[in-house]
């Protein structure tokens, strides 16, 4: 939907510091008005760099993984496509496809981006039903590998044909947050064949559960076929929560984790409840404790949220962001099962570390940082949500929210003092 826009006025409406990306391709096998999973990270000569999915739609057969790069956060070159279909590929198969890419950087520099890749066979979404495959770079991004499939065990939550790959999404790029590693959560969605039908005619009523990964090896520049890869929380101990007014099916997605001075590992995960969820490991990510309802303290109000994703990023001197809409998805005139039109607007709070707390982070009150007026923008329909499958770095000594808006524009605003100042999360008695 793009007949009479104004595109320079839509990209200004968040208030962008910075900007990465703006759609140039309107129509054709190129088209490239879908872009999200925005996963910007410093590279090993100190320059920005970013991967993210690209397509005509979200879901669409042409979705690939692009990378660009940028200096500072500035001066962004174009994307270049680095995995996925090739333009003249047929448009109405899937296989090939490539989704949901996420970069590593070894010591040495070595680029690892690895990712969701469709072979034809589908279980629950196209998107995520695939191998995890992946590509490496060692002269900062501008050649790479020749794509390598990246063994992963198989699990109780997937389909018992052998032939059909597992349901995942590494969403957040991993940190190393355990014992020096990278550590990165993944939802892996529940094979229709092992679950019951879901009772809900709506998307998000699919069954999901949450699993962690940590990168042994990665640090030795092995092939990325050959990656070493523990995996935690799996199976039986897989994160679970009550799908809304049905509690015998778990839906829990889109892991987000910080470090606690502590060393503990704080995750915050989307569910359908109306609040997001979170648990605590003491382990490196080995064992963590039952997903409990987000509150701003320990006895305070429950946080609002949908079905969206509601990422926490570190911001230094012992201070983490979390952002939501602040509402449970009754928004406007839509309601929870509207998750194109309700995932808006953004609002932050500051967590504090709380040490003797039942819920280590408290939080402040809720601040608005950006809407978008609710214009639809992209192929059909457009979209109009702010979902942030977003990232942060920080860029000239001021961490930046790296986002996707209506998963078309490509932006970045500053997490400074004007918009994070006097929010204070309540001390602990």
């Amino acid at each position: 939907m793009l007949e009479g826009i104004d595109l320079e006025l839509e990209r200004r409406r968040t208030r962008p510091d910075y900007t990465v990306f703006v759609p140039t391709c309107f129509e054709g096998p190129g088209m490239n008005t879908g872009n999200e999973h925005f996963l910007v990270f410093v590279g090993p000569d100190g320059s920005h760099m970013a991967v993210w999915t690209q397509s005509t739609f979200e879901g669409q057969p042409n979705q690939r993984i692009v990378f660009a790069r940028g200096a500072d956060g500035t001066q962004w070159t174009p994307p270049v496509q680095i995995a996925g279909k090739t333009a003249d590929a047929d448009p109405k198969d899937p296989a090939g496809m490539a989704s949901w890419g996420f970069p590593l950087v070894s010591k040495s520099g070595r680029i690892y981006v690895l990712y969701n890749r469709h072979v034809g066979v589908n279980d629950v979404f196209s998107h995520t039903t695939g191998l995890m495959c992946g590509i490496a770079s060692d002269d900062g991004g501008r050649t790479w590998t020749e794509e390598q499939v990246v063994p992963m065990p198989r699990s109780k939550w997937d389909n018992p044909d052998p032939g059909v790959p597992a349901n995942w999404i590494v969403w957040q790029k991993p940190l190393r947050l355990s014992e020096g590693k990278y550590f990165a959560g993944f939802t892996r969605w529940i094979s229709p064949k092992v679950r019951p039908p879901a009772p809900m005619n709506v998307w998000w009523a699919n069954g999901s559960v949450v699993e962690f990964m940590r990168f042994e090896d990665l640090d030795d520049d092995p092939e990325p076929r050959d990656l070493k890869i523990s995996y935690f929380a799996a199976n039986d101990e897989a994160l679970q929560a009550p799908l809304v007014g049905h509690p015998e099916h778990s839906v829990i997605q889109e892991p987000s984790l910080v470090r606690l001075p502590d060393d503990r590992l704080f995750c915050v995960m989307r569910t359908t409840t109306g609040h997001p969820y979170y648990a605590v490991s003491a382990d490196g990510g080995r064992t963590w404790t039952r997903p409990a309802p987000m509150r701003q303290t320990d006895d305070g109000p429950f946080l609002l949220h949908p079905c969206s994703p509601c990422p926490i990023y570190d911001i230094g001197a012992g201070r983490y962001a979390f952002f939501h809409h602040n509402h449970d998805g009754h928004f406007e005139k839509w309601g929870p099962k509207d998750t194109t039109w309700h995932r808006r607007p953004i609002t932050v709070r500051v967590g504090a570390f709380r040490p003797d707390a039942r819920q280590p982070v408290w939080f402040s009150e809720a601040r608005f940082v950006m809407d978008n007026a609710g214009v639809p923008l992209g192929y059909g329909r457009g979209r109009t949500d702010l979902a942030l499958y977003a990232s942060t770095t920080e860029c000239r000594g001021v961490p930046v929210l790296w986002y996707p808006e209506r998963k078309f524009f490509l932006l970045g605003r500053k997490l400074d003092d004007a918009l994070l100042g006097g929010l204070e999360a309540p001390d602990h008695d």
